[in-house]
This record gives C-alpha cells, sequence and structure tokens, in this order.
C-alpha cells in the first residue's frame, strides 16, 4: 500500500507485475492505492468498489486476467489454461450490470484463444490496448459532446463518470472537462447517494482539473432545475440496450423525469462497449442489489429489526427521456426514435 500527497487523477495504475488500484472508498480525504498480483485480489477490488465505473471495471478486470496468466502460465502448470479460465469466471462475477466488465473478459479471452506466441504478451498487449482504447474514446466522445452543448450555461452531473471512473479523462466528465476548456460554463454535481460519489469524487476531481463546481443535495435536483440554471444533465452509463435505454447509477431515471418536466435535456456518455446489442430495451438489464447495512443505521442492523432497506445500484432511464447518446464513434439524437443502431458499425 503506498500513498501519495498529490495525484494526478487516475484509478489504475499497471507496474509490469501487479496492479495499483486507487481505494475510491477513501476518497477525498485520503488517497491509496493497493496492489494487486493476482486475479483474486483484482476481483475483490472490483466488488468491494475500490474500484468502480464501468469502462474502469472493464480494464481492471482486464489486467486481472493478465495476472492471472502471468501466475499460472509462468509458472509453468500444465493446467493453466483451465486455471485461467476460473479466474476470468470469478472476474465475471465482482459486478452484475456493467457491461464493459463482460466486454473486457471476452477481449481477453478471443486474445488467449488467438495467441501464436507468448501467452503472457498477448494478454498483456490486450490488456494495454483495452486501457489505451478506452482514453482516447472518452477524448473522442468529450469533443462531440461539447460540440453539443455549445452555449450551455449550466450542466449538472450525477454520480462520477470522471477519470476515476475509466481509463482516463472521464465520459460525461470528459464531456463536461472539454466543454469547459471552450467556454465558461457552470457546473454542478448531486451528492449520490448512498456512496456520495458526486460529493466526494466528482467534486473533488474537478478541482483537480481546475474546474470550479458547486454540490447539491440530490432532493434539491428539481428545485435547481426548475431556477433556470441549468440547460443540460450530462451522465454516463453502465449498459446500454439496443433501443437507446441506459442503466446508470441508482437516480439517474428520477432526474430524467425531473429534467423532461423542466425543459433540461439529458445526454448520456458512454463508450460503445457499454452497447449491449444482444439485448434489446433496458427490461433485460440486470440490476445490482447491494448490501442493506449500507442504508441502514447500526441499531437497525440486528435480526429482530422492523426496519430493512431496498439497495439497487441502478436504475433505467428509458430512451424516450434521453435527448442525445455520444459515444467515440458518433451522436445519436433522441435514440428513442430509431435505437444505437448506427453506431453498431460506425467506424472508429
Amino acid at each position: 500500500m503506498t500513498r501519495q500527497s498529490k495525484l494526478a487523477v487516475q484509478a489504475l495504475q499497471w507496474t509490469g507485475a501487479a496492479l495499483k488500484v486507487l481505494d475510491q472508498r477513501q476518497l477525498p480525504e485520503t488517497i491509496v492505492y493497493d496492489e494487486y498480483s493476482d486475479a483474486a485480489g483484482v476481483t475483490e477490488a472490483i466488488a468491494s468498489m475500490r474500484v468502480r465505473g464501468a469502462p474502469a471495471i472493464g480494464i481492471a478486470a482486464a489486467y486481472g486476467v493478465v495476472l492471472s496468466v502471468m501466475r499460472h502460465y509462468s509458472a509453468g502448470s500444465d493446467q493453466w489454461r483451465q486455471q485461467v479460465t476460473a479466474d476470468i469466471d470469478r472476474l465475471a462475477h465482482s459486478r452484475p450490470t456493467a457491461v464493459n466488465l463482460f466486454w473486457a473478459l471476452d477481449q481477453m479471452k478471443s486474445a488467449l484463444n488467438q495467441a501464436q506466441g507468448d501467452p503472457l504478451a498477448t494478454a498483456l498487449i490486450c490488456a494495454e490496448k483495452i486501457h489505451a482504447d478506452d482514453i482516447a474514446a472518452n477524448h473522442a466522445m468529450g469533443e462531440l459532446g461539447a460540440d453539443i452543448l455549445a452555449g450551455a450555461k449550466g450542466i449538472m452531473t450525477h454520480c462520477n463518470a470522471g477519470a476515476l471512473a475509466t481509463g482516463g479523462y472521464g465520459t460525461a466528465l470528459g464531456v463536461i472537462r472539454s466543454v469547459y476548456r471552450r467556454q465558461p460554463v457552470n457546473v454542478y454535481a448531486g451528492e449520490t447517494r448512498p456512496w456520495l460519489q458526486g460529493a466526494r469524487l466528482t467534486v473533488w476531481e474537478l478541482a483537480q482539473d481546475g474546474i470550479p463546481a458547486t454540490l447539491i443535495a440530490d432532493s434539491a435536483a428539481a428545485w435547481l432545475m426548475k431556477s433556470g440554471a441549468i440547460d443540460w444533465i450530462v451522465v454516463g452509463a453502465d449498459r446500454i440496450a439496443a433501443n437507446g435505454d441506459a442503466a446508470n447509477k441508482i437516480g439517474t431515471y428520477s432526474l430524467a423525469v425531473l429534467a423532461r418536466q423542466h425543459g433540461v435535456k439529458l445526454m448520456v456518455a458512454a463508450p460503445t462497449s457499454t452497447i449491449d446489442w444482444s439485448i434489446k430495451d433496458g427490461s433485460s438489464i440486470e440490476i445490482e442489489q447491494r448490501n442493506p447495512n449500507e442504508l441502514l443505521a447500526s441499531c437497525y442492523i440486528k435480526e429482530d429489526s422492523l426496519v430493512s432497506a431496498w439497495n439497487p445500484v441502478f436504475d433505467v432511464t428509458p430512451a424516450e427521456l434521453i435527448s442525445a447518446i455520444v459515444t467515440e464513434k458518433g451522436v445519436v439524437l433522441n435514440p428513442s426514435e430509431h435505437g444505437v443502431g448506427s453506431l453498431k458499425h460506425a467506424d472508429q
């Protein structure tokens, strides 16, 4: 475990022999990197939300596969393929909603199946490409999103979809970064209960980049919209269905409903790896349920308590409430009209 006094925002660092993961549960008070040298450790880091955000989860899992190959193939085990497959299965069960996890693992499996030489070198090349491609995609969608937001006076975001949630730069925050480089804009962030990713991560990350941000309570969002202070909400996504329905952090759906009432537009920014072409709409997206104890006061955590908690981590915003879906391959305006099929075969 290492500590740094100052951080250029980077959730994941590959050392060549291990994966260093910024423990986002301790931000912003403490900047701590935990170091993992096997797939089991990376699996636990994802499940425990040390690393979170759909693209970052996928990247971490890819490096987890590299660590598995390093451990089993490099040790000369005759059963290394079976052992790596078992590690991939464990990684796949770390979080259920973010499709980038499964996409990245499929990329790694395909690369290993086609490897002609050293499988460790092949795995590392694939993982590093997934990481680098994500950063490039973030910059591309940042510019495309900024084109749409030209002239916006106020933008709100929910949860954290920045460099902390990706390979670097960010999806929703990548758009906001690109907008801010072009013009002054007021940025608002909802606190995002119960894990407070907006309060702990988003405003901290924006501050690291010199971008002023105003934090609001989640329950103040409607009143903010009514005031006329914002004209866009920009969020990321953990899974997008073929019709444009988008799963994101719990509370996004309610913001979308409120936005429609107040004439505020909603943008979803996510790489095409977040699109799940196998599902036609959001009703097929599995919504992760986390431990009720994350919500409950300690006095209610007992067997005979009359108080329980319902703790879904994500919700699904229907395409008809989304004004634009921005990806590195292009933009879909009003996705409820035609879905996101135009992106399936778009050029990089």
